[in-house]
């Protein structure tokens, strides 16, 4: 019989690490894998992890697959990896991490945000240094924190890590980035696709960041191959390669497909965001609300992002002690408006639109609708309304969808699937693989063996092979868009009007 050979996707998230063992010739995955890890908040909106608990993640779901699927070293031929995006991971001179990471859900930089857009000369000024605003979610405020709250720590910086990229220099011992997630650090180019000096000036005008940051590499390239330790620890073989991996929507977008103009990705996950593929910057210079990311395939990705997706569903589902079961029996039974609560889910603070200070607010209730059903319903509608905020910004930028993929584990859900159907106004339709980014990291691992052996090539004959759609496929109902729509301007106007409350 015939050798099988692999390559392994990794997704390092929030929540969790997970990885899948994709066949390179099938695009087939033979075996899956997760681990969980603590999540550190305190009530100033400080989002922080230990990225030891990562790589201790990662060492436990590789053995898990490989062990599964009972492969052999030499049959495992690539590893990619998709992480969080944003967080700050600072290490030192000896490549030691100086303290836990900040995460892409930490609000606790609001006000090195607003620093760092002033010295850039205000909003215009920073959209033009780098294509993108500066939100509490990016990493270059998160830098500046350091500097202003423990100087010490700072002091001792010398290398400025993402989360994939820290798992990729564990790895390998290489420190490199790509263009997709150095977008998202607000100290990169995303026109020019090259480390912005304007911005890194702003963060510190006595002293020279630019050497703290890793150097650039092309998307399709390898960063290296396992470092022989690592490949031990793994049950790997050292000539596995280790490609640029990505940000976790970056990843996504592989793993679903979105790598052509028409198809836009929602995913469903802890934060809710929406992509789509473009061949030129997308840049959103009246607000800065559109992430003017590149793509991890040598385009474009513009994106938003909000912080309150799946959030909003589990803080309702816990507070009524509820299983995601219930809960969705429960939502089943109200109708579409949930008649008339309506929430607008800011547990975390918000991202997209800018309100790092929101607070979760049920509007709406009266004696008769605030019922377990309506409330349930309101939180996954509320999560769909905040990301349609995101494709109406999308649309006025000429992003047109033709359909949407969902992912993310909302995306799980029936009843929330047609209420995106509904909600956004175009065809939902699902994945057959569930980890998508997982399994766009296993693709571009295999792109970037490819490119490495016999030159420069598309990823879409990869991805146009391997990424399936599955069976359910859900098409707008009249009656309920013409109910999200008028929701859909209450849900705008209530933001809107409620973020000088918000600050007080």
């Amino acid at each position: 019989m015939a050798t099988r050979f692999y390559t392994i996707g990794i997704d390092s998230g929030t929540q969790s690490t997970k990885a899948v063992l994709m066949n390179v010739k099938t695009g087939r995955l033979a075996a899956a894998a997760a681990a969980t890890y603590r999540l550190h908040e305190k009530a100033d909106g400080t989002r922080e992890q230990d990225p030891a608990d990562w790589i201790a993640a990662v060492r436990t779901v590789v053995a898990a697959v490989v062990r599964s699927a009972r492969v052999t070293p030499a049959q495992v031929l690539g590893i990619g990896v998709s992480g969080q995006q944003h967080g700050l991971v600072p290490l030192d001179r000896n490549g030691v991490v100086i303290r836990r990471a900040k995460l892409w859900n930490d609000c606790s930089t609001q006000a090195q945000c607003a620093f760092l857009t002033e010295r850039l000369g205000g909003l215009e000024q920073a959209i033009a240094a780098t294509g993108n605003s500066i939100p509490p979610g990016f990493t270059a405020p998160k830098i500046r924190w350091l500097k202003d709250n423990e100087p010490r720590n700072y002091d001792r910086l010398a290398l400025v890590l993402l989360p994939h990229n820290y798992i990729n220099y564990w790895l390998t011992g290489v420190a490199a980035m790509e263009p997709g997630d150095a977008s998202g650090t607000a100290l990169y180019d995303v026109a020019g696709r090259a480390w912005s000096p304007a911005a890194i000036r702003a963060l510190d005008d006595t002293r020279d960041l630019s050497g703290c940051l890793p150097r650039l590499q092309q998307s399709h390239e390898i960063v290296g191959t396992l470092r022989p330790a690592a490949a031990k620890e793994l049950g790997l073989s050292p000539s596995c390669i280790v490609s640029t991996g990505g940000g976790d929507n970056m990843m996504a977008a592989i793993g679903t497909g979105n790598v052509r103009k028409g198809v836009v990705t929602a995913s469903l996950g802890t934060s809710g965001t929406i992509f789509a593929y473009a061949d030129r910057p997308v840049i959103d210079t009246e607000a800065g609300e559109i992430a003017a990311f590149c793509s991890s395939t040598g385009g474009w990705l513009p994106l938003l992002c909000m912080m309150n997706c799946t959030v909003s569903t589990e803080v309702v589902r816990a507070a009524f002690g509820f299983t995601t079961a219930r809960m969705t029996a429960y939502a089943r039974r109200a109708r579409a408006g949930a008649d008339g609560v309506l929430l607008l889910p800011y547990f975390s603070g918000e991202r997209t639109p800018n309100v790092p200070a929101g607070k979760g607010v049920f509007y709406g209730l009266t004696a008769v609708n605030f019922t377990p059903a309506n409330c349930c319903r309101a939180a996954m509608e509320g999560a769909a309304l905040g990301m349609n905020y995101g494709l109406e910004r999308l649309r006025a930028h000429g992003v047109l969808p033709t359909q949407i993929r969902l992912t993310g584990g909302g995306a799980n859900n029936a009843l929330w699937r047609q209420i995106c159907a509904d909600v956004f106004r175009v065809e939902c339709v699902t994945l057959q693989s569930g980890e998508a980014a997982a399994f766009g990291a296993a693709i571009q691992a295999l792109w970037a063996r490819e490119c490495h052996a016999h030159g420069m090539h598309d990823i879409q004959q990869w991805t146009d092979r391997f990424v399936r759609l599955g069976r359910a496929v859900h098409t707008p109902a009249a009656a309920n868009a013409a109910v999200y729509g008028g929701l859909y301007a209450r849900h705008c106007s209530l933001s809107t009007q409620l973020r000088p409350v918000f600050m007080m």
